[in-house]
C-alpha cells in the first residue's frame, strides 16, 4: 500500500483516498486522527490561514511542539504552497530572531506557554523588531476557516523550495539548509524500506517534530499507511507507557530513547513491554558498544537499527532489520538508495575500505544549498559533493562507521550543539581567561557538553551554577549550556595554537558525573 508521490499535498490526498478510515495519529492525551480526518483538518487549517494572509512562496516560521495540530499545519502550509520554516522548541529569542530574519519571514508561530518558557512574549518581541505577524497558539486554537476559500492547488512544485532547515553548525548562528518535498520524500521512502515500515504499522514519533527527522517520519506514515504515536514532550516513564499501550512496531529514536526502554524493561522482566516490536530506530547520538545486544535480548525484534545524516543531507546512511548483529552493533548501516557516498582522506584522494576520511555525499536528499549561499562554496567540493564534516570508515561491504568529526559540534540528545557559540560567550566572563567546551560520552545523552576553563590571574575558580547562570542570561537555549564544569591551570594548545580536545576528552571521559 505504498504511495511514490513526492509532493507532500498529493500524498496527503492519495492517502486519505486509499486507506481513508485508517488510524494515522495518536497522542499522549489519547486523541486520534484517520487520514481521512487528517486531510480535512488540513484543508480547514489552510484556509484559516489563507485568510490570516498566508500565500504561496510565504515563508513562515513555527516552532511549536509535537502537537496533533503541528502535524496537520504541515500539511495545512503544504496546501498554500509555502515555504515552512520549522524550529525546535529549544530555541530563544537570539536564534529564532535571526532565523526569520535570514529567511525573511511572513509569520512566526509559536505555542503561548510551553515548558515555562513564555514563547508569546517572544513573538512580540521579534515581531516589534521584524517585519512579519507573530501569532501564539494553544491545541485546539489553530485558525481554521471554510475549504472553499482556497485558490487551486499549484501542481509540479516537488522540486522546488518549500523548506528551510536550520541546523547549528559550527559557528554561532544557525545555517539554514533549503530542501524540497522530493528530498524529504526520497528519505522517508528509503527509511520505510530499512526500517521494514509497513501499512498498520505503529512507529514512534517522540522526538520534536520540527526536526528534519520528524518530517521524515510524517512522509513515510503517508507513504506506507503506517500510525504515529506521539508525544509533545518525552518522559523515561509516561512516554514508555505509552508507546506500550498503543503496540508501539518502531520505538525510537536514539541512544537516550532506547537506554529508558530498557530501564522499564528491566523494572518488568517478566513481560514484553513492546510485544509487536519490530526494531528500535536509532541515530543522532554514539551508542555503546554493548546497547544492540541489550536492546534485541531484553527488548526483542531486531534490536538498534542505526542511521546516520545532517540537517543539509538527511539520512544518509542506514542500517536494515535484516543486517547481521555485528553490523548493527557497529555501524550506521549502508548508503541510501541514491546515495553516492565517498570518504576522501587527508591529501584529497579517495580512501580505501576501511580507511579513514572525510564523508561526502550526492544523493537525492541533499538541500538544494544553504540560504545564505556564501556557505555553499566550503560546503561542496570541486566535484560536486557534500562535506559533511564527519570522519568516516566504510568497509568492503559498504557499511559505515562514524570515527570522529571535523566539525566542532557536541550532539546532545540528538540535537546539534556548536561548541564555538559557547565558548565564544564564555570568552566574554571576567573570570575565564581560556576556555574549551568539549563533549563527553553520557549514557542517557548520547554525549553531554563540558567547558574546561582555565581562570584569570587573582580571580576566583569559577562555579558551575554561576557559569549556568551567566550563559542562561546571555541568551543561550537552556540544552547548549554545560553540564559538566572543570577547571585547570591552562587549556592544552598544539604549535600552532589550536587546542587539543582530544586529550582534554581522553583527560576527563572517565571522570565521575552525578547528573
Amino acid at each position: 500500500m505504498g504511495i511514490e508521490t513526492n509532493d507532500l499535498w498529493n500524498l496527503v490526498l492519495e492517502r486519505a483516498e486509499l486507506t481513508p478510515e485508517s488510524e494515522m495519529l495518536v497522542d499522549e492525551q489519547g486523541r486520534r486522527l484517520t487520514f481521512l480526518e487528517y486531510k480535512i483538518a488540513s484543508q480547514e487549517m489552510a484556509a484559516g490561514f489563507y485568510e490570516l494572509g498566508v500565500r504561496e512562496g510565504d515563508v513562515v516560521t513555527w516552532e511549536l511542539p509535537t502537537w496533533i495540530e503541528t502535524i496537520v499545519l504541515t500539511a495545512a502550509l503544504s496546501r498554500l504552497g509555502a515555504i515552512q520554516n520549522p524550529i525546535i522548541a529549544i530555541y530563544r529569542e537570539r536564534e529564532v530572531g535571526f532565523c526569520v530574519r535570514q529567511a525573511k519571514s511572513s509569520f512566526l508561530l509559536t505555542p503561548k506557554e510551553y515548558r515555562g518558557f513564555n514563547f508569546e512574549e517572544m513573538g512580540v518581541n521579534i515581531s516589534s523588531a521584524s517585519q512579519l505577524t507573530a501569532l501564539a497558539v494553544e491545541p485546539n486554537n489553530f485558525p481554521a476557516a471554510d475549504p472553499a476559500i482556497l485558490p487551486a492547488y499549484l501542481e509540479g512544485q516537488e522540486h522546488a523550495l518549500r523548506w528551510l532547515c536550520y541546523t547549528s553548525g559550527t559557528t554561532s548562528d544557525p545555517k539554514g539548509a533549503k530542501h524540497t518535498d522530493a528530498s524529504i520524500a526520497a528519505i522517508g521512502q528509503s527509511m520505510g524500506e530499512r526500517l521494514d515500515v509497513q501499512f498498520e504499522d505503529r512507529p514512534a514519533l517522540v522526538f520534536p517534530f520540527p526536526h528534519i527527522g520528524g518530517l521524515t517520519w510524517l512522509f513515510t506514515a503517508l507513504q506506507t499507511g503506517a500510525t504515529l504515536i506521539c508525544d509533545a514532550a518525552f518522559d523515561p516513564v509516561k512516554t514508555t507507557e505509552l508507546l506500550s499501550q498503543e503496540g508501539c512496531t518502531h520505538p525510537g529514536a536514539g541512544t537516550p530513547f532506547h537506554m529508558a526502554y530498557l530501564t522499564a524493561q528491566r523494572e518488568n522482566p517478566a513481560n514484553r513491554i513492546f510485544p509487536n516490536v519490530k526494531n528500535f530506530p536509532g541515530g543522532g547520538a554514539p551508542k555503546p558498544p554493548t546497547l544492540h545486544a541489550e536492546v534485541k535480548e531484553e527488548l526483542g525484534g531486531s534490536g538498534i537499527v542505526s542511521g546516520w545524516g545532517l540537517t543539509e543531507a538527511p539520512i544518509l546512511t542506514m542500517g536494515a532489520a535484516t543486517d547481521p548483529d555485528d553490523k548493527l552493533a557497529t555501524s550506521e548501516g549502508k548508503a541510501m538508495p541514491g546515495v553516492d557516498l565517498i570518504a576522501v582522506t587527508a591529501d584529497g584522494s579517495v580512501a580505501r575500505p576501511g580507511e579513514e576520511g572525510e564523508l561526502r555525499a550526492k544523493a537525492p536528499q541533499l538541500m538544494l544549498g544553504y540560504l545564505d549561499a556564501s556557505l555553499d562554496a566550503e560546503a561542496f567540493d570541486e566535484n560536486g559533493y557534500f562535506r559533511t564534516g564527519d570522519l568516516g570508515i566504510i568497509d568492503e561491504d559498504g557499511y559505515v562507521v562514524i570515527s570522529g568529526r571535523l566539525k566542532d559540534v557536541i550532539i546532545r540528545h540528538g540535537e546539534n550543539i556548536s561548541a564555538k557559540e559557547v565558548e565564544d560567550l564564555l570568552f566574554d566572563h571576567p573570570q575565564v581567561s581560556d576556555v574549551a567546551v568539549i563533549g563527553l560520552p553520557d549514557s542517557v545523552t548520547g554525549e553531554r557538553a563540558c567547558a574546561v576553563v582555565s581562570i584569570v590571574d587573582g580571580q576566583d575558580p569559577i562555579s558551575l551554577p554561576v557559569l549556568r547562570s551567566y550563559l542562561e542570561n546571555a541568551g543561550l537555549r537552556k540544552n547548549a549550556i554545560p553540564e559538566q564544569l572543570e577547571v585547570i591551570a591552562s587549556i592544552p594548545r598544539n604549535p600552532s595554537g589550536k587546542i587539543t580536545k582530544n586529550v582534554l576528552q581522553e583527560q576527563f571521559k572517565n571522570i565521575p558525573f552525578d547528573r
